[in-house]
């Protein structure tokens, strides 16, 4: 496919894609009460254990409207998961045959629980961060955080640590696709595991080094198992490619 197709390609691609978060944000907007509760409640917990006040500010007129939208946004992004997944993997692979598009469906089966386990992830350590964070602040002092800079920060925690553990489903897309040899991740092992440590180390900002292992271990782990699925997939890749090439030669 020439390089004006790949754009036409991603264009569409992109646009389904947008189109499936627009209605999953349209889902999202009747479920925003319960949401911002839960969103909240490390904000009111922290409150409670500093025995002070913590408390979300809305500090303009169009506040509360504004984080509606984007918290159903967001909402949408997490709904909508499987439809722009396999958007990036019908990208990957253009002109799916029946073969393709069975791993289409093992993509989506390993792709959608990985990416919504690592949100569900960053919503457990979500409080302890919370707690960390707003025990900088000075005794007798009164911390109103803003409303947008919350979500703000709250959405990209989350997203980062889906993205993080959606990768290895990514490198083993790469992989089957032909896109990325397995002896290439291979070869990137170290930088891996240092790249996730110090993602952990980032994305943790609790003082123990215990939750950055935590963090860490799993990601370490999925890359190995991508690495394998890429490393037996190419070998039978190079073997069935000696088989046809010898065929000829025994006639």
């Amino acid at each position: 496919m020439p390089l004006r197709g790949h754009l036409g390609e991603l264009r569409r691609r992109v646009v389904l894609a947008g189109l499936g978060i627009l209605v999953g944000a349209v889902i999202g907007w009747f479920f925003y009460d319960p949401v911002f509760e839960a969103l909240q409640m490390p904000i009111i917990e922290a409150s409670k254990a500093r025995d002070a006040i913590v408390s979300i500010n809305f500090s303009g007129l169009a506040t509360a409207i504004d984080m509606q939208v984007k918290v159903s946004f967001f909402l949408g992004v997490l709904i909508s998961s499987p439809w722009w997944l396999y958007q990036l993997w019908a990208f990957i692979n253009p002109g799916l045959n029946h073969k393709e598009k069975v791993r289409t469906y093992g993509f989506l089966a390993a792709a959608v629980p990985l990416f919504l386990a690592g949100a569900t992830f960053a919503a457990l350590v979500l409080p302890n961060a919370v707690r960390v964070l707003t025990e900088f602040t000075p005794k007798g002092a009164t911390n109103l955080i803003d409303a947008q800079t919350y979500l703000s920060f709250v959405m990209r925690f989350m997203l980062a640590f889906g993205v993080a553990f959606l990768l290895p489903v990514i490198m083993v897309a790469l992989t089957l696709g032909g896109v990325v040899r397995a002896r290439t991740w291979a070869r990137g092992w170290r930088w891996a595991i240092l790249l996730s440590f110090v993602f952990a180390a980032v994305m943790t900002p609790t003082p123990d080094v215990l939750s950055m292992i935590l963090l860490a271990v799993p990601i370490c782990g999925l890359y190995f198992l991508a690495l394998g699925i890429g490393l037996v997939h190419d070998r039978r890749v190079e073997r069935r490619r000696a088989a046809t090439t010898a065929a000829p030669d025994d006639l």
